[in-house]
This record gives structure tokens, C-alpha cells and sequence, in this order.
């Protein structure tokens, strides 16, 4: 492929920084717009591994002189940059339609209506506008996309998700794109949104665009001192700081674990691929874990005396089983994951050895238990 120029929304932030790595090394001539929220960059502070390669600006996407400026020569666009935290966002929710979706429209209206060479858009979409992923009734009730399950049932322990015609306990199964889109929290329509308005305009404005519903992205530089980056971070700095990780219901609850160096190949093929124009695609490890299972190996990755402490409780909102069926993507884009969850561990603890891990999960806790949503 020849080179390009590319911009990188969040190009500072964890997923995005990645990819920004994999462009330079790529030859493309890549920009990185990021705000430095302090929430992820501990102090507003621009990170040590930023690729010195790429141009870096400090900027906001909400900023229509900012967008103006670094959309003036690109020719593809990945829009990475969001504001993340599932439970947070149903208490910030100003905070997170602001950023997210009103973030992607003022970044599409800046396409529409400006001077630039964008030929194609990436989008980074999430498996969480799925709410609760595909399963099927024992029972012959066939194919079931259930609703959340009603905190009756929860407040009772019973915790499978039940067939709502017969009231059998569901199977779970890898969720296609085909999957009714039924996001249960902020964060998730707002996703849902940034899907949505970039497959929209780029179809009406023959602007090729492609959505990756990424799943559960964990990898080197998630930070370790954000209580509302991905479960395996928060585990990790728990562990770290000598702490148990804390694990809601039952702990057997299923999600799908995706490498980030995974996440920027997917990317990768989408940049290049005519097959992946107009479409939405499903980015997934192929290995569904429970959350038990996630706590347990990264206790015993670390060697540490802990045991998860399994709470029994709930959090409003939190779905039982979600994981990709990712034929799709492999059939369309010839894309696979390479990296397994043992692997990319371990990848993360050699990493964090040099990095600081302030413990902020009890603060954050502390926050959804006076929202009501535990």
C-alpha cells in the first residue's frame, strides 16, 4: 500500500498509540490529535512511549479550529478518541455524549463541510451496544436476543439469563453483527452513536468508512491507575498493590478477550481492504474467559497469596455472557487474532514492571454505590 497520511483521534491513548506505532513502522506519514485527559495520562502529561515519528497535537475533537487544521491533509482518518468507562458514564452523562458522540458528529461535520483528502474513516465501535450477547433455549424456543435480566432475579442471586417464553436457563453463543444492537448504558449508545453517524455519512457521502466493534482490549499501556479501563488493567493494578480483585455475581460471567496488537491489525486490514467498506465488524480473541478465570491467572501470573474476592453482588447494568463470533471479519478481511490471553499477559506483566499502579478501584466502587448502581 502506498504511503499515507493518517490521522489518529486518541493517538495517545492506549489503543491508539499502538496503532500509531504500526503506521510508522509502515511508512505512512501519521498525526496524532489527543487532549491528554488526565484521567488516562496520569497528570495531562504527554506519555513516554508517544511515537516521536508522528506529529503530535494537542487538541480536542470537540474543537472545530483543531479538527480544521489536522483533517487539511489527511487522506485516512482512525477515530480512536472517546471518553471510556461503562459505570461512570451513567453518572457523567453530559460528560460522555459530549465527548463521544457529539465529539464524531463535530469530526463528520468537519469532513462534510471542509477542505481535506480523507478517502477513509475508521471508527472505533464497541461490543457493549450489543447489551447481552446471542444465546439459544434448550427448551425449542430457538434463537434468543434476551433483555437484561430484571435486578428481582439478581437481588435473588440467580444469575443465568432465562428464556423470556419458557423460562429455562438460555445458552450462550458467539455473538454475530447480526445481533440486535441493545445498548444498557451511556457509554454503550454513545458508541453506538460514533457507529452509526460514520457508516451514515460515509455511505451518503461516498466516504469509505468501517466500524470495528472492538471487544475486551487489553494489552501493554492500558493504564493501570484508571478504575474505569477494562477489567484485566484493574485486576492487574489490584494485584499489584497487594490488593484481591473484586469480582461482581458469581464470577462466572463470560467476556471476550482481544490483544491490542490484535485491535491495530484489524485495523490495518480495514485501512487496506475494499471488502471492508460500509461495514461493521466484530474484533474478538476467539477464547471467551469468565471474569473468575481472568482474576485467577493474573493472581497466578504475578505469583501473589490472593483470591478473588467474589462479592455476590451486582451492578446495574453488567450483562451476563458476550463473545464474538468473528466469521465475518475472517471471511471478509482474512483476519484472525494471533495473540492468546496467556500471552498477552505476561506481555503485560513485563511491561508493568516499570510502571505505577495506583489502586483507585474502591473510590471508583464507592462512586456507583452512591449512584445506586450496585
Amino acid at each position: 500500500m502506498a504511503t499515507k497520511k493518517v490521522l489518529v483521534t486518541g493517538g495517545a491513548g492506549f489503543i491508539g498509540s499502538h496503532l500509531v506505532d504500526a503506521l510508522v513502522r509502515e511508512g505512512h506519514e501519521v498525526t496524532i490529535l489527543d487532549c491528554l485527559d488526565p484521567q488516562v495520562h496520569e497528570g495531562g502529561k504527554k506519555p513516554a512511549y508517544l511515537n516521536k515519528q508522528a506529529e503530535f497535537v494537542k487538541g480536542d475533537v470537540r474543537e472545530e479550529k483543531t479538527l480544521k487544521k489536522v483533517l487539511r491533509d489527511a487522506e485516512v482518518v482512525f477515530h480512536e478518541a472517546a471518553a471510556v468507562g461503562v459505570g461512570q458514564s451513567m453518572y457523567q452523562i453530559r460528560h460522555y455524549m459530549d465527548v463521544n458522540t457529539l465529539g464524531t458528529a463535530r469530526l463528520l461535520d468537519g469532513l462534510v463541510n471542509g477542505e481535506h483528502d480523507v478517502k477513509k474513516l475508521m471508527v472505533a465501535a464497541s461490543m457493549s451496544s450489543y447489551g447481552e450477547g446471542l444465546y439459544e433455549c434448550p427448551g425449542g424456543c430457538g434463537l434468543v436476543e434476551p433483555p437484561l435480566r430484571g435486578e428481582e432475579q439478581l437481588k435473588k442471586g440467580v444469575w443465568a439469563v432465562l428464556c423470556p417464553a419458557c423460562g429455562k436457563e438460555l445458552t450462550p453463543l458467539p455473538t454475530p453483527e447480526s445481533k440486535h444492537q441493545a445498548s444498557n448504558s451511556i457509554y454503550a449508545l454513545s458508541k453506538e452513536d460514533q457507529e452509526r453517524m460514520v457508516l451514515m455519512i460515509g455511505k451518503t457521502y461516498g466516504l469509505k468508512s468501517v466500524a470495528l466493534r472492538y471487544f475486551n482490549v487489553f494489552g501493554p499501556r492500558q493504564s493501570l491507575s484508571n478504575p474505569y479501563t477494562g477489567v484485566a488493567a484493574i485486576f492487574m493494578s489490584r494485584v499489584k498493590n497487594n490488593h484481591a480483585p473484586v469480582v461482581y455475581e458469581d464470577g462466572l460471567q463470560t467476556r471476550d478477550f482481544v490483544s491490542v496488537h490484535d485491535i491495530v491489525s484489524a485495523n490495518l486490514a480495514a485501512m487496506k481492504s475494499g471488502n471492508a467498506d460500509y461495514e461493521a465488524f466484530n474484533v474478538g480473541g476467539n477464547n471467551p474467559l469468565t471474569i473468575l478465570q481472568v482474576a485467577e491467572k493474573i493472581i497466578d501470573l504475578q505469583g501473589a497469596r490472593l483470591k478473588p474476592e467474589v462479592t455476590r453482588r451486582f451492578r446495574k447494568g453488567d450483562v451476563r455472557h458476550c463473545f464474538a463470533d468473528i466469521s465475518k471479519i475472517q471471511d471478509k478481511l482474512d483476519w484472525r487474532p494471533r495473540v492468546n490471553f496467556e500471552e498477552g499477559m505476561w506481555e503485560i506483566m513485563e511491561w508493568s514492571q516499570g510502571v505505577k499502579a495506583v489502586d483507585r478501584f474502591e473510590k471508583a466502587a464507592k462512586e456507583l454505590k452512591e449512584k445506586g448502581l450496585v
